[in-house]
């Protein structure tokens, strides 16, 4: 396990966040391994750097959510963002040991704090002026979720954070080519018809800078632009509460319309804000490894085959105008068996059941990646 750790904190140190002599780095971990954590800090002072560590844990975090109030949660930007302007990066590793464990946090605690806090410390701050990475830690409960054992999930887990990330890059250089010269975007799918526009619109690679597990490229559509119905296939947790069979009915860029599990917090987290029933992100998903659900955004969002249309904030570097308090990261995949799909870039079939059906993108096939 040791050289699981040391191998890690290398592509994180070295390859993620590029950590320079004499640079700040946060640390934000919760429930993660503290022999983890011990290497990482020593590898962050040999690269003669400064490492700052907030440490919690799920249990904690509820405790903290449950007594937020608007002041409290202007109080903690007031004294964290000044701590986050002063770092040149930021690495958050998340250890979940019971994904429901904010499951019964009020909806309009999260709300209050992803406003007041999470907006501005993290959506602008850390996203737009550090050198940030994030990271979920292989834990039993991450395990359960993919169905798997410890051992095998551990095994694909350190497979699939240090597979070879520069050679992903280059090959996503043709998509990004590809999405910024492309005006009309069409998707198809079971319960899915959906277009839209991505004109004029920057393209970003995630090749393991700023997630581990990483891969995918995205932009965002013209805010005003979204036309048709989406059907996700995707489970998703969040703020703790799982949803299921998430449809939405998109008219001129606003969701009009919303089915699933969980109906009264899907309504909720949709009326958080205006920006919330707007959508900040398009990605297409490309990692080789990733071939299943394991009901953690952070690696179904990169299953090769599959593609996130993302209700809530843009990206500053994909910018759409859309702002939100929220970013949620619901995913479709167009693998055979998740029912296929179509992606069109301009009438032309750029994607047929989650492969790549283009000779300049052939490269991203996972057959070229592995």
């Amino acid at each position: 396990m040791k050289d699981c750790y040391e191998n890690l904190c290398d592509t994180l140190i070295n390859y993620s966040c590029a950590i320079k002599p004499g640079e700040k780095v946060l640390i934000e971990a919760s429930d993660v391994d503290e022999e983890f954590l011990a290497v990482l800090i020593d590898k962050i002072f040999k690269a003669k750097a400064y490492p700052f560590l907030n440490y919690s844990s799920a249990v904690l975090e509820r405790a903290m959510l449950f007594g937020t109030d608007e002041i409290y949660a202007r109080l903690k930007t007031k004294y964290m963002l000044p701590v986050m302007k002063d770092m040149d990066a930021c690495i958050l590793i998340r250890g979940v040991k019971n994904k429901f464990e904010k499951s019964d946090v009020p909806s309009e605690n999260n709300a209050l704090d992803a406003k007041f806090y999470l907006g501005p410390v993290h959506f602008e701050e850390r996203v737009n002026n550090t050198k940030w990475v994030l990271l979920n830690f292989p834990t039993p409960a991450l395990a359960q979720s993919a169905s798997m054992s410890t051992k095998q999930f551990e095994d694909l887990f350190y497979k699939v954070c240090t597979l070879d990330y520069s050679k992903m890059s280059k090959a996503m250089d043709a998509l990004v080519e590809l999405m910024e010269k492309t005006d009309r975007v069409h998707i198809l799918g079971e319960g899915t018809d959906l277009e839209f526009s991505i004109k004029g619109q920057k393209a970003i690679k995630c090749d393991g800078k700023m997630n581990i597990p990483d891969g995918e490229v995205y932009t965002s559509p013209i805010r005003d632009s979204v036309n048709g119905r989406i059907s996700y296939n995707i489970p998703s947790v969040y703020n703790g509460k799982k949803f299921e069979n998430v449809s939405f009915v998109v008219k001129d860029g606003k969701i009009v319309d919303a089915l699933g599990t969980n109906a009264s917090s899907l309504k909720e987290i949709l009326d958080t804000d205006e920006g919330a029933r707007y959508f900040g992100e398009f990605a297409i998903g490309v990692n080789p490894y990733l071939s299943a659900p394991m009901l953690d955004i952070l690696f179904d969002e990169k299953i090769c085959g599959s593609f996130h249309l993302t209700p809530g904030n843009c990206y500053e570097d994909a910018p759409n105008g859309n702002s939100s308090a929220i970013h949620w990261d619901l995913v479709y995949c167009q693998l055979k068996g998740y029912g296929g799909g179509e992606i069109w870039f301009d009438d032309k079939l750029i994607r047929k059941d989650g492969v790549f059906v283009t000779p300049e993108l052939e490269a991203l096939n996972p057959d070229r990646l592995i």
